[in-house]
C-alpha cells in the first residue's frame, strides 16, 4: 500500500492494493489511519461489486442506512447516485456540504464507487476543514470555540424546501416535506479529530441556520464569511473520476461538492456511509468562548 498525496492540504491516491480481495484487520487499520491523515482517499481501477463495496465500508466503520433517500432495492445500505443523460436541473450533492449533519449522529464518512462516468465533467471537489481552521483568523476561531451550531434538514423539510428546478432529478428518489426535518439539531461548532488531534469547524452551509446565542440574521454574515474562507482552493482537491474509481472521505472534517457540468451524459455511482463518533463526542474538552 502506497500513499500519493494529491495536494498539500487534503487527499491521497492509494496504490498497491486490490480492494476486491479480502481486507485484513491490519489493512483496515492502515486504511483508517490514512483516512485520518489525508481526510480523503482515492483508488483507481477497482470495479467493486456491491458486496465488495459493503466489505470496504465495514473496514472503516459500521454501515449506516440514511433517511430521506431511497436505497437500492434489496440493499438498504447502498444508494444509487444516478443522473441520466436527459435529466436537467440540479444534481445530488451539488452544493458545498457535509452529509446529513442535521442528524443526531451524522455519518463519520462516505464511500463512492464509480460505474458509468461521462466523457468529461462530473468531478467531485473536497475541502479540508482542518486546514481551513488552521488558517482561520483568530477572532473567528474565538467566536466559534465552545459554541454550538444549529443544523436543520432543509431540503427534506417544509420551511426551507428548495425550488423544484434546483432539486436532483428523478433518478434519485428523496422524501420531501417532512416537518420532522425542520427540527433543530445542535452540534459543537468546533471538533477535534480523535486520532490526529487536528481541529476543524463543523459547519455546513446547506444545513446550518445559526450559531447558538445569535439569531439567524446575526449569524448569516458570520457563517457566510467563514464558509467563503473554508472553501478556498488551497484547502481543496478535485478528483477526476474514472470507471472503477473509489473515493472514501471523512464526512465530519471535510466538505464536498459534486460538479454538475456533464449535461447530456449518464453518470452512475454507488454510495455507502459508515458510522463513527458523534460530533458531541469530538467537542474540545474544557473549551470556552474565551480561549
Amino acid at each position: 500500500m502506497k500513499e500519493h498525496p494529491l495536494t498539500g492540504a487534503i487527499g491521497a491516491e492509494i496504490t498497491g492494493i486490490d480492494l476486491r480481495q479480502a481486507i485484513s484487520d491490519d489493512l483496515a487499520g492502515s486504511l483508517r489511519d490514512a483516512l485520518a491523515r489525508h481526510q480523503a482517499l482515492f483508488f483507481r481501477d477497482q470495479r467493486l461489486s456491491l458486496e465488495q463495496l459493503k466489505v470496504l465500508t465495514r473496514a472503516f466503520g459500521p454501515p449506516m442506512r440514511l433517511p430521506y433517500v431511497q436505497p437500492l432495492e434489496g440493499e438498504p445500505e447502498i444508494i444509487r447516485v444516478l443522473k441520466e443523460a436527459d435529466e436537467r436541473g440540479g444534481v445530488f450533492g451539488g452544493d458545498w456540504h457535509t452529509d446529513f449533519s442535521f442528524l443526531e449522529r451524522p455519518p463519520a464518512g462516505s464511500i463512492l464507487s464509480a460505474d458509468v462516468i461521462p466523457p468529461h465533467g462530473g468531478d467531485t471537489v473536497w475541502v479540508s476543514q482542518a486546514a481551513a481552521w488552521e488558517a482561520l483568523p483568530a477572532p473567528l476561531r474565538q467566536l466559534l470555540t465552545g459554541r454550538d451550531a444549529i443544523h436543520v434538514g432543509k431540503p427534506y423539510g417544509v420551511k426551507w424546501a428548495p425550488p423544484a428546478k434546483e432539486r436532483a432529478g428523478a433518478s434519485i428518489k428523496m422524501s420531501r416535506g417532512d416537518p420532522r426535518a425542520d427540527a433543530e439539531q445542535a452540534h459543537p461548532a468546533v471538533i477535534r479529530h480523535p486520532l490526529t488531534g487536528r481541529i476543524a469547524a463543523f459547519l455546513n452551509p446547506l444545513y446550518v441556520t445559526r450559531l447558538d446565542g445569535l439569531t439567524e440574521a446575526e449569524s448569516r454574515p458570520l457563517l457566510d464569511l467563514i464558509q467563503q474562507h473554508a472553501v478556498r482552493p488551497e484547502f481543496s482537491c478535485r478528483f477526476r473520476w474514472s470507471p472503477g474509481a473509489v473515493a472514501v472521505w471523512d464526512n465530519l472534517f471535510t466538505q464536498h461538492y459534486a460538479v454538475n457540468d456533464y449535461q447530456g451524459h449518464r453518470r452512475l455511482m454507488y454510495r455507502t456511509t459508515f458510522a463513527g463518533p458523534a460530533p458531541r463526542e469530538l467537542a474540545l474538552s474544557g473549551a470556552s468562548r474565551d480561549n
